[in-house]
């Protein structure tokens, strides 16, 4: 059996990005023989025009349907979960460009209460509480986790648009990747979080770890949910 073959079974059991290293150790060899191996099979899959392509996701590599057939996918997936409203992507998108962060310092920038929108950002497992910030009151510093590098369809933050396009600039770009992604599945163990879980940190700043999200299947391309 060809090491392309093997991987692609890998991904496909897995249901969350596999880091390279993973990939490596499941195949029994080097990780540089594995990436060549994943890369062949992205070649194989648009070669013979299969609905499934590898992607590269928060830092590790995953099997998902193609844009093209995402109306039929999503029609089949159809959930009743809501997307991320407006204020949960601002949110969102202010703790991803300022962590570690605190409520009190989310809600100065965006001028509103910010408990129910990191209410639902903490459930959905997209922020995590990284720490508590030596300050009076100890307030608990907030950063996003894997799911929400997965969720978004990110490889890492850097892939975010610069912040000096603006705060609308970088919510309408998540609002666009959060549209093509079917809602996130109910949440499960930490210890299941995919690699590339990045908390950005100040020294002395905060004294946790961050706790990153599951990942979950993923759709690229799929359209809203209803």
């Amino acid at each position: 059996m060809s090491l392309s073959a093997a991987v692609e079974c890998l991904l496909f059991v897995a249901g969350e990005p596999l880091a390279l290293r993973d990939i490596a150790r499941a195949l029994g060899t080097d990780e540089a023989a594995a990436e060549a191996a994943v890369r062949a099979l992205q070649t194989e899959l648009g070669a013979r025009g299969s609905g499934l392509q590898v992607v590269r996701i928060a830092g590790g590599w995953q099997l998902a349907t193609r844009p093209d057939h995402a109306e039929a996918v999503g029609r089949l997936l159809a959930r009743s979960a809501s997307r991320l409203s407006r204020a949960a992507l601002e949110t969102a998108a202010i703790i991803a460009y300022r962590q570690p962060i605190t409520q009190p310092e989310i809600e100065a920038v965006r001028g509103v209460a910010a408990s129910s929108v990191l209410k639902t950002l903490l459930d959905r497992r997209l922020i995590a509480e990284v720490g508590r910030k030596q300050a009076p009151g100890r307030p608990i510093l907030y950063g996003t986790t894997g799911e929400f590098l997965h969720y978004f369809g990110l490889n890492d933050l850097s892939e975010l648009p610069p912040l000096e396009d603006g705060e609308s600039a970088v919510v309408e770009t998540l609002q666009a990747d959060s549209r093509q992604r079917e809602s996130p599945p109910e949440p499960a163990s930490p210890a299941s979080a995919p690699p590339g879980s990045d908390v950005r940190s100040a020294p002395g700043d905060w004294d946790g770890t961050a706790a990153p999200g599951p990942a979950g299947p993923t759709e690229q391309g799929g359209p809203p949910t209803p």
